[in-house]
């Protein structure tokens, strides 16, 4: 049996012997937060069902680790409110402080105390009555993170991967109703980065944690993620399944966001519109000039003479065609096999998808 990041078997993940705190949802409502004249967050709206994994996923100064830390209660909103199960911890006058939300975090640089051991890390955020079995709470979420065997260590004898790991034992010490991890992979290099996300994402699951998991890469928000919001410019605007986030953008600028997207402009007549590559089918039934969004997968590929292939690149398993169709800005068609055209060939193009997201315009 082949054994994971975590050092053990796939099959095993250790689980607390402590009786696990009950995990609790987080909703966030009309979030207003300012840093002078900058409006950082602009009413955000967010909902954590209680147990899941909730990607934040947006690009960089977007407001997502501000959203982060009003949660976690390291910054007090100007307005809305918080909830963490059924206690309002923020707003309408009241404000819970950071070590009785019950949420631990994950902070991007993982802010481990360099003078330190790894197990009084991992001790520090426990209270005052927790320490005096801290030695046990200690031992098995080092364990669980497959460390047990480097408690003495200090923070600059450990490998990028293992400090990440600490970090997190530290966030897991407190028995925590949420999570909160701020980009923790930003650090690692491709592979080790690609590994512990799984691990981790794992881990959190089969523990139940509320987990609020935030990113700019869209891959990791939906291998981590079983839902996704999406947050542009200091608000939420659309929060879903991944596959339903991927296949039914709220608009075009979420569609460009999350993976590639082809545009055609087109003539909506009901539940078709006229395009192109020929008639789609749409999601919503819609009248006039429209936007219709086509993933690269759904563009069926034909030898013809309609467009020009200008690049192919070949990732082994599947192609990606940049093609100019005549009279047309160029696109991207995607085939789950080796390119069978070369640059500079003539083709034709058609549509192969269901029912696609189409934009007014």
């Amino acid at each position: 049996m082949g054994c994971n990041f975590l050092g053990m078997p796939n099959a095993t993940i250790p689980v607390w012997t402590e009786p696990v705190r009950v995990a609790e949802a987080v909703a966030a409502r009309s979030l207003v937060k300012s840093f002078g004249a900058t409006e950082v967050l602009k009413g955000v709206n967010l909902a954590i069902p209680a147990g899941s994994i909730v990607s934040l996923l947006g690009p960089s100064g977007c407001g997502k680790t501000t959203m982060l830390r009003t949660i976690a209660g390291l910054e007090r909103p100007d307005s809305g409110q918080i909830e963490i199960g059924s206690r309002l911890v923020s707003g309408n006058g009241s404000f819970v402080a950071p070590e009785r939300r019950r949420v631990g975090m994950v902070f991007q640089d993982w802010a481990l105390f360099p003078h330190l051991t790894v197990e009084r890390n991992v001790a520090f955020g426990l209270s005052r009555h927790e320490r005096r079995s801290k030695s046990t709470l200690v031992a098995n979420t080092l364990e669980m993170v497959g460390l047990n065997q480097l408690a003495s260590r200090m923070p600059s004898e450990l490998s990028g991967g293992q400090q990440q790991r600490v970090a997190l034992a530290r966030a897991l010490a407190i028995r925590p109703a949420v999570i909160l991890l701020d980009e923790p992979y930003s650090n690692l290099d491709t592979v080790l980065r690609t590994q512990i996300r799984l691990e981790v994402q794992r881990l959190l699951t089969d523990l139940g944690i509320t987990t609020l998991f935030v990113t700019h890469d869209q891959e990791e928000a939906f291998v981590m993620g079983e839902h996704v919001a999406v947050m542009f410019d200091g608000s939420v605007v659309q929060q879903g399944r991944p596959s339903n986030i991927y296949n039914t953008p709220s608009s075009p600028e979420v569609a460009r966001f999350i993976g590639d997207a082809n545009f055609f402009t087109g003539t909506a007549h009901g539940d078709k519109a006229e395009t192109p590559i020929g008639p789609i089918p749409l999601l919503r039934p819609l009248t006039g000039n429209v936007e219709v969004m086509v993933r690269p997968e759904y563009i069926t590929v034909s030898s013809g003479d309609e467009a020009t292939i200008e690049t192919v690149e070949f990732y082994g398993h599947d192609s990606i065609y940049l093609i100019k169709p005549d009279h047309e800005p160029s696109l991207k068609a995607r085939v789950l096999s080796a390119p069978e055209f070369r640059p500079g060939q003539r083709v034709s193009l058609s549509y192969g998808g269901g029912a696609a997201p189409a934009f007014p315009v």
